[in-house]
């Protein structure tokens, strides 16, 4: 149907510019962090933030309070979970996965794309759209935390600092990381 009342346009206006301004005024007090994906669970509450948004819109049984206290209640346990994240290893173990190498130097980590469930081919074209043609340009490829990749070119330095938290990283002074699949 297209249509059923001006009193549920009406509603879903003004609901909208509240829940909309409820929503910003508790962002800003909580922080960039909140609205961050650097992990799984920041992805999750984002989601749940808009899906809560739009259940609030466009269900007449949830009131507008009921919902800006549902916005509340997701960013206040997302600003507990990163605060205790950064306190306490335990709670950031399971909150967050670490990043993973995948290639390094020139040689395709096999065992760690299985493990990953990734392919050669994805791995190529991640090489590919960040701008390199060739992969003895790139030093190295990351899955991170969040599920995206990064791609670091060859800059011809053994210091790879940006790599130490990576899983699969031995540090610079040693050869490249064994891959137990080759």
């Amino acid at each position: 149907m297209f249509f059923d009342s001006w009193e549920g346009l009406w509603r879903v206006l003004a609901v909208g510019v509240m829940a909309y301004i409820g929503l910003l005024l508790l962002l800003r007090i909580s922080g960039k962090r909140t609205l961050s994906k650097l992990n799984a669970f920041d992805l999750v509450v984002t989601v749940a933030l808009g899906s809560t948004l739009a259940t609030v819109l466009l269900s007449r049984d949830v009131a507008l309070l009921e919902g800006i206290l549902a916005f509340a209640v997701l960013i206040g346990a997302q600003y507990l979970i990163t605060s205790l994240s950064v306190r306490s290893a335990l709670v950031r173990r399971l909150v967050k996965s670490d990043p993973r190498l995948l290639f390094y130097r020139g040689r395709m980590l096999t065992a760690a794309l299985e493990e990953e469930r990734v392919t050669l081919n994805e791995v190529r074209a991640v090489v590919r759209a960040s701008g390199f043609s060739d992969l003895d340009a790139v030093e190295a490829v990351v899955l991170e935390t969040d599920g995206s990749f990064n791609v670091i070119g060859a800059g011809g330095s053994e210091q790879a600092s940006v790599l130490a938290d990576v899983i699969g990283f031995e540090t610079p002074h040693r050869s490249a990381p064994a891959d137990p699949a080759d």
